[in-house]
Formats: structure tokens, sequence, C-alpha cells
């Protein structure tokens, strides 16, 4: 059983196609003066999946998307269903060291796409993000994941602490990312592991950081105290994934 939101819009070529392919796609809005491969190639799979095609002035794409970059292309999607909690449970238990990540007040889309991108790369099992007080699944969410949210599945729960014990009583370790910890060289991936990520300010919140059972930093040798959280992100997911291959 899935946990569907409003409906929405993706914009720019790879979402577009991604959300296409997926069979999400209710009604195409292409730039009415573009012209080239990419147009032939999107308006070829919405015929294909019979979605509507509607050619529409690039003022209009851009109110449609608030000014962003569509780059000619927006699509109506289908209500974003978001994966249940016991399903990426189930999809974890079918690999071997699987990864769970999980965004603790992670405010900023941009932040939030590129995770997901580096989590499809490195094969993350599923991403958990709290209900409140941070951001969803949007627009511009799909956008940065260039295709990938459409691959990696994001369960949206009402109590992360309550989650924290869900997933302990399933056998997983709990990380957290600090700067006093386990350097990330020296991390013992194996098992079954939960990677939290806090937010951009204000790190892991303090009610969660007591559920960790270990934290681990990222050496740094230069005048920079932190990493942005999605780099940071991605240097973890990588560490996990480089001892795995």
């Amino acid at each position: 059983m899935k946990q569907v939101e409003t409906n929405d819009i993706v914009y720019g070529v790879h979402a577009v196609v991604e959300s296409l392919e997926a069979n999400v796609g209710n009604k195409l809005y292409l730039q009415d003066d573009l012209r080239g491969k990419n147009v032939d190639k999107i308006k070829a799979l919405a015929t294909d999946k019979k979605v509507s095609i509607s050619w529409t002035s690039k003022k209009s794409l851009s109110d449609m998307t608030s000014g962003a970059v569509h780059q000619g292309f927006v699509l109506r999607v289908s209500a974003f269903a978001y994966t249940e909690l016991t399903d990426i449970l189930d999809r974890a238990g079918q690999e071997e060291n699987p990864l769970i990540l999980i965004l603790d007040g992670l405010t900023d889309p941009h932040n939030f796409g590129s995770i997901l991108r580096t989590a499809d790369a490195t094969q993350v099992a599923g991403i958990i993000i709290p209900k409140h007080r941070a951001v969803g699944v949007t627009p511009v969410v799909a956008k940065t994941s260039t295709g990938a949210v459409a691959h990696v599945p994001i369960a949206r729960v009402t109590n992360l602490s309550q989650t924290l014990e869900t997933l302990k009583a399933a056998g997983f370790w709990i990380f957290g990312t600090d700067m006093n910890g386990t350097p990330s060289h020296k991390w013992d991936t194996r098992g079954k592991m939960a990677l939290i990520i806090g937010s951009e300010g204000k790190g892991i919140s303090a009610n969660i950081k007591k559920q960790v059972d270990e934290m681990v930093t990222i050496p740094m040798k230069g005048h920079v105290q932190s990493l942005n959280a999605s780099v940071a992100a991605a240097v973890l997911m990588y560490e996990v994934f480089r001892k795995k291959v």
C-alpha cells in the first residue's frame, strides 16, 4: 500500500522521460518553438504511453514552473506514491549489507534531489523522510534527481523516533554523522545499516541522536568544519558502496 500525495508537475528532459517511462504522466506540455532529437524522443514516448500533448509558449511553461529551467518540457503527473516502510524493509532484506538512508529534517529540495541521484548510483535500499518540517518530493526534487526519484523507494513517516525503533527491531544498526565519531574509512559497514543525515543547519536533532548506535565522521583537514548535507551523504554512501564491490 502506498501513501499518495497531491498532483504535481515535473520538468526538464531527464525527469520527464523517467516519469513517462514510469507511466505516471497525464499531460505533456512542449515548448511550441522547440525542435530537435529530445523533442522527437519525448513526443514519441508520450504518444506510446497515450499521454496527450499540448504545444505551449515558453512563457506559459515558465509560469507553470515558477521560472525554473524547464528546457521546454513540462509533464503533469499523477500523485507521487510514497513507499511503505515495510516495503523498504522487505527490499533491504533481499540484499547483503543493505543501507537505508534517513533524512532528519532536510529542507532544501536541491540537496534531496542530489542525494537521490547518489542513492540510485550506490544502490541504497530506500530513503526515509519525516512527514513534517522537511522537504517532500517536489518538482525541484524530481528535476534535480534527473530521474532517480522514480527508482529509489522513499517512505514518509509521521514519527522518526518510532521508525528507528522499528529498524532496530529488524536488526539494523543505526549510524549518525557527527564531528566526533568513527572515521568514515574505518567504518565497519557489514550487516544491516541505517544512516541518518541531519538537516542543513542543525544536523541531527537531539532526541534522534540519543537513538544512534554509532557516530561516523568524515575526516577533514581544511578550514571548513562541515560539508553540505548532500555531499556528506554522498561520501558516506560511496564508502558503503566501495566496500561492497
